[in-house]
C-alpha cells in the first residue's frame, strides 16, 4: 500500500527490517485486525503528458514504467530527468532549452505566490524555479493521484471526531491521505467538510474541485500568506464541522488552527516533520502540540524529580488530539494522546504508541512496540490521580513491570501470620481464663470499638478509606470490642478487669501503625482470607494526600511488587523528606518487609530489603 504522490500503489511484502520490528512487538496489546479497503487509483496521467514538449512526451508514452512515474524534472541546460520509486534516470541526452520550458508554462494554470501551478480538474502539481529577474528556468512536474482506500489504517480514528495531525517527510503521502479523509468525512460520515486549499493541491486546479474530495467543499487561497485568514473565514462564514488544511507551516497558521480547534470544529491537518519530536523542537509549530515553556522548579521539587531546576514543560493543551507519524507507506505510528506523548518526551521518557502496519493480504494489524526503556505507568486507583513516573531511579529503568493480580501464591507469609496471630490470642494472661474470641461475639454491624492507646486519627483514616462498618466510641459500656496497644494491655490491669467484667474482647496491636491497625480491624470483622493478598490502598498511608506523598508511596509500592518480592533484591528509593520516609516505612511494613533509612539530609533515602 502506498500513499501520496508516489504512484507505486501495489501491495508489497514487508522488508526484513520491518519483519525485525514486528518480531519485537507485543501482539497481544490490540489483537484485532482492521481490513483496509481495496485501493482505486485515478491519475489523469495523459493530461500531464500533454503539457510536455513533444520529444519528452513521446519517450515517456513508450516508457515501460510510465504508470509508476513520480515526477518529471526539467532544468534549463540540463538533461530531462524522470523519477520513479526505485530511482531517477535521464530521459534524453539533449539539454532542456528555454523554449521547452516556455512550452510547458503556457499550457498550465497561473503560478501562485508559492510558485505552484496546476492543470484544471487534475491533481498534478507543477512547481517553478525562477532566476533573480523572475524568469522560470526550471520545472518540477509531479504526478498527482487520487488513491481511494488509503485511510483504512486510521478510519476508526477519523470517525471519533477528534482532531488529527499527520506528520511525514515530503512525498510520503500526507496530501493524498488528507484528500481521502476529506472524502470519507463528507460522503460516508455526512459531515460538513471545508478544505483550505492553498496551492490547489488537495482538490486540483481550476474553479471546479476534483471528484476525489467527494461532497467536501473547497476554499481557495489567493496568496499563501493569507492561509490563516481563510481558515478563520471558513469557520465564521460556512459553518463547517470539519476543517481540512494541508501543510501548516507558519506561526499564524498554527494559532489559527488552535482557534478552530477551541471552537469545537474537528481539524485534520498535515505538517512537515517525521516525528512529534520535530514539532517540539520547532518553535514555529510547537503550539500544535501544546507549546513548550521553561519552568523553574523549587529546590525540593527539583530534588524530588531528580532533575535540574529549569525544565521544559507543556504550556497548554495540544491543538490536535491525535498525531500520526507516516514513517513508511505500510507502517504508521499513532499517538492516541498527543498530550501524554509530549509530556513523556519532555521528561525524558519513551512513549509507547500504536504501530499500524498494512500487510500484503490487505489486513491492518495494530500492535505496540516495546520502547527501549519502558516506563511502568501506575494504574489509576479509585480516588487517586495517575502518578507520573520519574526520569531517574528504578521507575525509569524499565525493570518495573506491574504484576498481575491475583498471583498464584501472592503472599505465602499470610498463612504464617495467621498462625502466629492465632497463637498470640490463645496465650493465657491475668485477665482471661480461656481462649479469646478472634472477632466480635455476633454483634450487629456496625462494630463499635473502644480505642485505647491507639491513634484515633489513624483509625478513622483506615475506616474511611476502606469503608469499614466500624464506629469508634468513647464509652466502654457501648463498645463491642477494645483495640489497644499490646504494651498498654500488659501494664494496665484496670483495663483488663473492666473488659472482663463487661465481657468485651480485647484486640491488641504491637504499634499504632496503619498496617497493624488495618490487619486488626479486618481480623475483628472476620474479613481475613489467607489465600487472598491484602489490598494496598496508598491513601491509607498518606497524611495530607498530596501528589508528592502519593508519588513517593507509589514508588515504594512498585519497588516492592516488581523487584523486592519477585526477585529477592534490595532496592534504594529516591531521597525524600522525613515525613514522607515515615509513610514509606509503614507501606513497606504492610508487605511484612524491612527497611531502613541511610544517607545524610537532604539525600537521606529508604532501602528496602527482601524477607
Amino acid at each position: 500500500m502506498l500513499f501520496g504522490h508516489d504512484p507505486m500503489v501495489y501491495s508489497h511484502e514487508i522488508n526484513p527490517s520491518d519483519q525485525k520490528v514486528l518480531s519485537n512487538q507485543e501482539s497481544s496489546v490490540l489483537p484485532e485486525n482492521i481490513t483496509s479497503q481495496r485501493m482505486q487509483i485515478t491519475d489523469d496521467l495523459q493530461k500531464l503528458l500533454d503539457i510536455l514538449p513533444e520529444e519528452i512526451r513521446s519517450v515517456l508514452e513508450q516508457h515501460p514504467q510510465q504508470d509508476r512515474l513520480i515526477e518529471v524534472v526539467m532544468d534549463l541546460g540540463r538533461f530531462p530527468e524522470v523519477r520513479f520509486p526505485q530511482g531517477a534516470e535521464y530521459l534524453l541526452e539533449t539539454p532542456i532549452t528555454q523554449e521547452q520550458i516556455n512550452h510547458c508554462v503556457q499550457r498550465v494554470g497561473h503560478f501562485s505566490g508559492d510558485n505552484r501551478a496546476g492543470i484544471e480538474r487534475t491533481l498534478h502539481r507543477i512547481s517553478a524555479i525562477r532566476n533573480r529577474p523572475g524568469e522560470i528556468i526550471g520545472l518540477t512536474c509531479r504526478v498527482g493521484r487520487a488513491v481511494f482506500g488509503t485511510i483504512g489504517m486510521i478510519r476508526d480514528l477519523v470517525e471519533t471526531g477528534q482532531s488529527i495531525l499527520m506528520l511525514g517527510r515530503p512525498g510520503v503521502g500526507k496530501t493524498t491521505a488528507l484528500r481521502e479523509i476529506a472524502r470519507v468525512l463528507a460522503d460516508d460520515l455526512h459531515k460538513r467538510v471545508v478544505i483550505i486549499d492553498t496551492s490547489n493541491e488537495i482538490a486540483g486546479d481550476g474553479d471546479i474541485p476534483h471528484p476525489a474530495i467527494g461532497r467536501a467543499r473547497r476554499m481557495q487561497v489567493a496568496r499563501p500568506e493569507l492561509q490563516h485568514q481563510v481558515m478563520i473565514e471558513a469557520v465564521e462564514n460556512h459553518m463547517p464541522e470539519v476543517i481540512v488544511i494541508d501543510e501548516i507551516g507558519t506561526e499564524l497558521e498554527a494559532l489559527a488552527a488552535r482557534t478552530i480547534a477551541e471552537r469545537g470544529v474537528q481539524l485534520v491537518g498535515t505538517a512537515h516533520g517525521n516525528r512529534i519530536e520535530n514539532l517540539i523542537k520547532n518553535p514555529t509549530l510547537s503550539d500544535l502540540v501544546g507549546g513548550i515553556q521553561a519552568v523553574t522548579l523549587g529546590d525540593d521539587e527539583a530534588r524530588r524529580r531528580g532533575s535540574q531546576k529549569t525544565v521544559l514543560e507543556r504550556k497548554a493543551p495540544p491543538t490536535f488530539d491525535i498525531a500520526i507519524e507516516m514513517l513508511e507507506r505500510q507502517r504508521w505510528v499513532v499517538h492516541e494522546s498527543v498530550s501524554d506523548t509530549v509530556d513523556d518526551l519532555l521528561r525524558g521518557r519513551q512513549p509507547n504508541p500504536q504501530v499500524r502496519t498494512a500487510h500484503e493480504n490487505g489486513k491492518v494489524t495494530i500492535t505496540r512496540e516495546f520502547p527501549t526503556a519502558p516506563v511502568a505507568t501506575p494504574p489509576n486507583r479509585a480516588g487517586l490521580s495517575s502518578v507520573q513516573a520519574k526520569s531517574t531511579g528504578w521507575r525509569s529503568s524499565g525493570q518495573m513491570k506491574p504484576l498481575s493480580r491475583p498471583l498464584a501464591e501472592p503472599y505465602s507469609e499470610n498463612r504464617n501470620f495467621e498462625q502466629l496471630l492465632n497463637q498470640s490470642w490463645q496465650e493465657q494472661d491475668d485477665f482471661a481464663n480461656g481462649v479469646r474470641m478472634p472477632g466480635p461475639n455476633g454483634e450487629d454491624l456496625p462494630l463499635h470499638i473502644y480505642p485505647y492507646g491507639v491513634s484515633r486519627h489513624q483509625l478513622e483514616q483506615v475506616i474511611q478509606v476502606l469503608n469499614l462498618p466500624v464506629v469508634l466510641t468513647k464509652d466502654m459500656d457501648s463498645a463491642d470490642a477494645v483495640l489497644s496497644l499490646r504494651s498498654h494491655v500488659k501494664n494496665h490491669g484496670k483495663l483488663r478487669s473492666i473488659a472482663k467484667a463487661r465481657h468485651v474482647p480485647i484486640h491488641s496491636v504491637k504499634s499504632s501503625t496503619i498496617p497493624q491497625i488495618t490487619r486488626a480491624l479486618r481480623h475483628m470483622l472476620d474479613m481475613d482470607d489467607p489465600s487472598m493478598p491484602e489490598v494496598t490502598d496508598l491513601r491509607l498511608f498518606t497524611q495530607s494526600g498530596t501528589e508528592d506523598e502519593i508519588e513517593a508511596l507509589e514508588e515504594a509500592r512498585l519497588a516492592v511488587e516488581q523487584i523486592v518480592l519477585p526477585k529477592g533484591q534490595p532496592v534504594e528509593l529516591l531521597p525524600r523528606s522525613p515525613k514522607v520516609r515515615k509513610m514509606q516505612h509503614e507501606l513497606v511494613e504492610h508487605y511484612r518487609l524491612k527497611s531502613d533509612s541511610f544517607g545524610d539530609e537532604p539525600n537521606r533515602r529508604l532501602r528496602i530489603y527482601p524477607a
